[in-house]
């Protein structure tokens, strides 16, 4: 089904991970994507891996306003427009207890997690508005915006604030026909987790497998490439203000405190 048919995707943090795995999804349903990321080499590594002139590659810092600016308005020039942004793009900070936070390594993962997902909100917001567009804008928290316990306490409180800034972007955007949502991964195998943990791929599985509640399923960035298109299609079309947890009942069911996935 090419349920992006027509529509253009700016997707930060799509070098790797969720990200690379929503440009992927997201050119076969159809769209144009930009991949926006600082990791150059391999946003340009996924760039020919999907081989097609749909897709292109934008060096972007999110902590760096200006960059953001410009990287909506390469995708404008690029593609003609902008329908859907999904703000990917985060870090997952020291794995420090709070007797310990480094405050300037929170300060960081702030910049990065809430105020890159503020400047990208913004500014793609200012392009749909200005060209009428009634778009999708996607953001990706994660289950440590549900509960405590399952992150480090900087990455925990900055997913809990992007999970805020988009309930009150959602009410204001509402009136230009704009859709502003979020996705809730439980713990997956990405670059940026086993980096975090110091483990492999399926470590990272099998402490996810053995502390998810759904069993025969394994959680893949995939998985959630593809609540993210959900969201960004017009099957979507009267979903604004949500956070959509896949974590297979993780968040609902779990009455135990874990220091980490």
């Amino acid at each position: 089904m090419v349920r992006l048919e027509g529509k253009v995707a700016l997707i930060t943090g799509a070098a790797s991970g969720i990200g690379e795995e929503a440009a992927k999804l997201f050119v076969e349903s159809g769209a144009s994507v930009v991949i926006a990321d600082i990791q150059d080499e391999s946003g340009h590594q996924v760039v020919a891996s999907i081989g097609s002139h749909k897709v292109s590659y934008y060096h972007c810092d999110v902590r760096d306003e200006k960059q953001v600016e410009e990287t909506v308005k390469y995708t404008i020039a690029k593609f003609g427009t902008l329908d859907i942004l999904f703000s990917n793009a985060g870090v997952m900070g020291p794995l420090t207890g709070i007797l310990d936070l480094d405050i300037q390594e929170l300060q960081n993962t702030m910049a990065t997690n809430v105020q890159g997902v503020a400047a990208t909100v913004k500014h793609a917001a200012r392009a749909m508005v200005d060209k009428k567009i009634r778009g999708s804008i996607i953001c990706t928290t994660s289950v440590a915006a549900c509960l405590g316990g399952v992150g480090p306490h900087g990455y925990t409180a900055s997913k809990h604030a992007i999970v805020g800034l988009v309930r009150s972007a959602c009410s204001e955007l509402g009136a230009y026909g704009i859709r502003v949502n979020c996705v809730s991964p439980f713990g997956i195998a990405t670059p940026l987790s086993c980096k975090a943990y110091n483990l492999e791929p399926s470590e990272v599985e099998a402490n996810s497998c053995a502390l998810g509640n759904l069993k025969g399923v394994v959680l893949k960035a995939r998985h959630i490439a593809e609540a993210a298109l959900f969201l960004a299609s017009d099957e979507a079309a009267y979903i604004s203000g949500h956070n959509l947890v896949v974590d297979g009942g993780f968040t609902v069911v779990n009455l135990r405190n874990f220091s980490a996935l």
